[in-house]
């Protein structure tokens, strides 16, 4: 039987801040013509994802630094989420109607992008709904779970007797999704987590099978 977490025990941050740079980065990197933000705004965003996770890991209050790292994170990533599903639309355009815009390379870099891009913020989204938030998993104070994962009915000497899913975990979560097209390592229990990896998967399955398929034709050809 697994024991409450530590009171006020404070998962690490730095894996997630690196994570957001990484998905800022890559987004930025895109050509401008398939961004939905121009790069000052990504770098924004950014920036107040980053904000509150500092202050959650240094600062006092930690409920409302957690409330806010929280509702931030969400509605970021559901802005890059709008943008990646932009870009890939525009991508799927252009080769339909065989625009001379986009070279084979350029169509392979943007799809790379793309998918690198759905992983981690996908990682971003799983952290922060999965059982209230990393706050409430680390009090043992979250409502029941939205993904099951094998670990859970590992045997109890297996790990720690507090051990609960951190950053890492999701990250893995979201890189077998979007490589597998199916849940691997963590079961969705409730019905959000469930259309969250079928949008993955599907956005997964455009980017390699649709775009990055495409581009490969055209520089081989």
């Amino acid at each position: 039987m697994k024991m409450p977490a530590a009171e006020g025990r404070v998962e690490p941050r730095w894996p997630v801040a690196v994570t957001t740079f990484v998905v800022i980065f890559v987004l930025a990197a895109l050509p401008g013509r398939i961004r939905l933000m121009p790069v000052w705004g990504l770098y924004v965003a950014g920036l107040a994802m980053v904000v509150p996770m500092a202050g959650v890991s240094l600062g006092a209050m930690k409920t409302r630094w957690l409330a806010l790292e929280r509702a931030v994170t969400l509605l970021v990533v559901a802005v890059m989420i709008a943008s990646t599903l932009a870009a890939l639309a525009y991508l799927v355009v252009a080769m339909v109607t065989r625009s001379s815009e986009l070279g084979g390379l350029e169509l392979l870099t943007s799809s790379v992008a793309a998918w690198v891009a759905n992983v981690l913020m996908f990682a971003l989204l799983y952290w922060q709904i999965d059982r209230g938030g990393p706050g409430a998993r680390a009090s043992g104070a979250g409502p029941r779970p939205d993904l099951y994962f094998s670990a859970e009915g590992a045997p109890p000497d297996a790990l720690p007797p507090d051990w609960r899913p951190t950053f890492v975990d999701y990250l893995f979560l979201a890189f077998s999704t979007a490589t597998a097209f199916s849940a691997t390592d963590a079961m969705p229990i409730t019905a959000r987590a469930k259309m969250m990896m079928m949008l993955e998967s599907s956005i997964s399955l455009v980017t390699i099978v649709v775009v990055a398929a495409r581009a490969i034709n055209v520089i081989g050809g």
